[in-house]
């Protein structure tokens, strides 16, 4: 069969979108998606993004697919990419400018700006061990600067879900980790039953973090938009960050703020249009 795609991408994270409205379930299995992300012989992206029909009251519902054919719980840059797809797909019909979108990680709200840029309503960040999930504490402790062995060297780590699980650790120089090594190691310490996300954070100022991800599923990306949102909260929770900061990435930057008064995260970031086809 033919499928209809657009290619998007935040900060260099790519994705495959396919418009999945008129059934519940994705129309590629994951097999098919390792194939369509494949940059050799398929189109390319760190993902396949699903915009299907709306669950729980929400507008549309997000599916997605890493390009190992695992599915994540939620994805920044791809929801922001998913907005702008949404947008595009309604034309002239569109009468909003928020979408409420179904993921595994809840209800997230992403809005288009007149500046173009597309700022998404995060949730409120999981702290506890249990939440993430990883066994490195008690499952009702959370997990600030606890030692972790990997690639024989001890870490110090802080754990974040947001949604989808987190392990941020602060370094002096983000361009010295040798990510291909460290990072699959991280992603598969079996502290993290469900894997984890990893991200390497360099504290430029109280508002600048420089920062490098490992993605679980995925490997190195330019971006990772849920990575960028809990390393600010781990720079709050151990006292390294303000509360409001830019996240420079290998892809650009993008804006994140862990609001006071709701206690939400905000992340701000571009999403862009490459090219549509058929395969």
């Amino acid at each position: 069969m033919a499928i209809e795609f657009t290619k998007y991408h935040g900060l260099g994270n790519d994705f495959i979108l396919v418009d999945n409205r008129s059934s519940s379930s994705p129309i590629l299995t994951p097999e098919q998606g390792v194939q369509l992300c494949d940059r050799h012989f398929g189109i390319g992206a760190d993902g396949v993004i699903f915009a299907l029909p709306g669950e729980n009251g929400a507008d549309y519902t997000m599916r997605i697919f890493n390009s190992d054919g695992s599915e994540p719980e939620m994805c920044g840059n791809g929801i922001r990419c998913l907005a702008r797809f949404l947008a595009d797909l309604e034309g002239e019909s569109r009468n909003q400018d928020s979408y409420r979108i179904h993921t595994l990680a809840g209800a997230i709200t992403p809005q288009l700006m007149a500046d173009g840029q597309v700022k998404v309503d995060m949730g409120i960040p999981r702290l506890l061990a249990g939440e993430i999930p990883t066994t490195l504490v008690a499952a009702q402790t959370k997990v600030i600067n606890q030692p972790l062995e990997v690639a024989g060297k001890t870490w110090e780590v802080t754990c974040v879900s947001m949604g989808n699980p987190h392990c941020i650790t602060f370094v002096e120089n983000v361009a010295a980790i040798n990510l291909e090594n460290v990072g699959t190691q991280f992603e598969h310490h079996p502290s993290f039953p469900q894997r984890t996300n990893t991200e390497f954070i360099q504290v430029v100022s109280g508002d600048y973090l420089k920062m490098r991800v490992w993605e679980r599923g995925a490997g190195i990306t330019l971006a990772c938009g849920t990575g960028a949102c809990a390393s600010l909260v781990a720079g709050v929770l151990t006292g390294q960050c303000d509360r409001t900061a830019t996240v420079e990435l290998p892809g650009g930057c993008l804006q994140i703020e862990w609001s006071e008064i709701d206690q939400r995260i905000y992340m701000t970031g571009p999403a862009q249009r490459v090219f549509t086809g058929q395969v």
